[in-house]
């Protein structure tokens, strides 16, 4: 019988160390998650995030990215968003500006630096743009539920709102800051790589409890509705684990390396492809790109001119995030961006040249570009259906809501969306097997004993 590694866990200090840490950053970080802007109105802010259509949607975007703050506008309600937002703009650069390629195929440890150095310059404005905007984009939502302002004073950058402007931006700017630097010690002294992901996984999971309170109070629907929630939940969480651990092993050959007078025989390895490589990052390029027409729309709909009200009142009313309509603009635009950002991300990691530097040969290959030009060709067939996959993920709340009876649309039967439960079950999955590598390393595995 076998006795597994994990029996070990507290009895390493240093992983010990790690975890406990690893738990206070966390704890620190859902503590000034509860610290509010000062001026802001919450009551306000509570009735949008509980609003539908595309205000309630962009809402639910940004509280999922932020961890839950937007539904009470703490100093945290921006996230680790900023630089989020940072880190892809960056990533999307590098293949279409050539400087920037080949400074990052030159010295991949440099250029790595390099990009981290400027994700958290490039946060800094980004900030800014995200804090202004979501004040005044919230403003423009209230209007249009006939709600009076998330401020309470009036907003501006003249006279004698200089002052509490001020005091929101930067309040707000210094939240999304602490939030990072979290996430960076984490990532380097708790557990490795995982700081910010549990950041944002702490805050997703931090709101299933008052789901399940608005669920349950529903008393004539709400256990059946949990029943239903229950299943979709196990069923999508064992679909998301199978297709993110899918992997296609193309097989490369290594050459042998001469040892004193002798020579080893090559050694044949396998260069494991993922199915989904792109994550979550598709749900969210396509949930921000569908909202905005909504967004961009409500500014005209109460226009003086007929003409431009009518055509703003079309445009929200197929962007609002309801429907059969929107759900399958979603689906399209999650598969179509997945194949990009995977294409993106494929395309930086050059395979053909790191291989032939290597010496390394896929059989009945040639080095070099023919490499790169044949595993891209291996990437784009298996993304497909792991596109498809995030495709349906995303439309399936929508879908679901659709099939429901019609007076229990409005209840909250996901505890967790479609990006959340992405996210939820790539941390859970990515951080056991970071702890399993640390046992390990060690010294601690798996025994066998005598049953």
């Amino acid at each position: 019988m076998k006795r597994s590694a994990w029996r070990y866990l507290f009895k390493s200090e240093d992983i010990r160390k790690k975890l406990l840490l690893t738990l206070l950053m966390l704890v620190l970080y859902r503590l000034a998650a509860n610290v509010p802007v000062p001026g802001i109105n919450r009551e306000v802010i509570g009735s949008l995030v509980a609003s539908g259509g595309a205000a309630g949607n962009l809402m639910g975007l940004l509280d999922l990215l932020s961890g839950g703050t937007i539904s009470n506008f703490s100093i945290l309600a921006m996230g680790v968003y900023p630089y989020i937002t940072a880190q892809i703009i960056l990533q999307l650069l590098v293949p279409i500006i050539p400087a920037l390629e080949a400074k990052m195929k030159e010295n991949p440890r440099e250029g790595q630096k390099w990009m981290e150095r400027w994700t958290m310059i490039l946060t800094v404005p980004m900030g800014l743009l995200s804090a202004v905007g979501q004040i005044n984009i919230f403003n423009t939502m209230a209007g249009q539920l006939n709600l009076s302002s998330i401020l309470t004073f009036e907003y501006g950058l003249t006279g004698e709102s200089l002052i509490p402007t001020l005091t929101i931006l930067v309040s707000m700017m210094a939240g999304t800051m602490f939030g990072i630097w979290l996430g960076q010690l984490i990532s380097e002294y708790g557990i490795p790589n995982q700081g910010l992901s549990l950041i944002i996984f702490a805050g997703i999971v931090s709101q299933i409890p008052n789901n399940l309170i608005r669920l349950f109070s529903d008393q004539q629907n709400g256990w059946w509705l949990f029943i239903v929630m229950v299943v979709i939940l196990v069923l999508t969480v064992y679909a998301i684990v199978f297709v993110q651990q899918g992997r296609r092993n193309v097989p490369v050959l290594f050459p042998g390396r001469r040892v004193g007078n002798r020579m080893s025989m090559p050694v044949r390895s396998n260069l494991p492809l993922m199915v989904n490589m792109a994550g979550m990052i598709p749900l969210i390029f396509a949930q921000s790109l569908l909202t905005f027409p909504a967004i961009l729309a409500s500014y005209f709909i109460n226009s003086q001119i007929t003409l431009v009200a009518n055509i703003s009142t079309g445009i929200y009313n197929i962007f609002n995030g309801q429907g059969l309509g929107y759900a399958l603009m979603f689906f399209v635009m999650v598969v179509l961006f997945t194949f990009f950002y995977t294409d993106v991300l494929f395309t930086q990691q050059n395979y053909g040249d790191n291989l032939k530097r290597q010496g390394a040969q896929i059989p009945g290959v040639l080095r070099g570009a023919p490499t790169q030009k044949y595993l891209t060709k291996v990437q784009r067939r298996i993304t497909f259906p792991g596109a498809l996959f995030l495709g349906l993920v995303a439309a399936m709340p929508y879908v679901i809501t659709l099939l429901l009876p019609a007076d229990v649309r409005g209840a909250n039967v996901f505890l967790i969306g479609s990006a959340g439960l992405l996210i939820v079950v790539g941390v859970v999955r990515d951080t056991f097997t970071i702890i399993e590598t640390e046992l390990k390393l060690h010294g601690y595995e798996e025994s066998l004993i005598k049953g």
